[in-house]
């Protein structure tokens, strides 16, 4: 948790928010459970990989980009999605960085 949320201070906070409150209409925020959950083999190739598709959370459509952040090792995209995923009224328990490195393997 210390090092997901040590990563996320450093390359998501500053668009995603604080306390995962997101950015108005651009960017999305991370409190969606839901979300999350329905799409938790996806958030590995978000975070490494970037978005640049529309994505619907909590009602409202999200179009802007996300950057990628392909110098992240598969730990540190698990540490931060265990940190993400535990965060912001969410509780979704471990992400073992062996199924990070499954699910990188299938982004599209």
């Amino acid at each position: 948790m210390s090092n997901g949320k040590d990563i996320y201070k450093a390359k998501c906070q500053n668009c995603h928010g604080e306390n995962g409150e997101g950015l108005g209409q651009l960017v999305p925020p991370l409190t969606d459970s839901v979300f999350l959950k329905a799409n938790k083999t996806r958030l590995a190739c978000f975070i490494k990989n970037g978005a640049n598709e529309s994505l619907i959370i909590h009602g409202k459509e999200y179009k802007e980009k996300m950057p990628a952040f392909p110098e992240l090792a598969d730990i540190d995209v698990a540490q931060v999605m265990v940190y993400v995923t535990n965060s912001f009224g969410n509780k979704q328990g471990f992400v073992p960085y062996t199924q990070v490195s499954k699910d990188l393997q299938n982004c599209k």
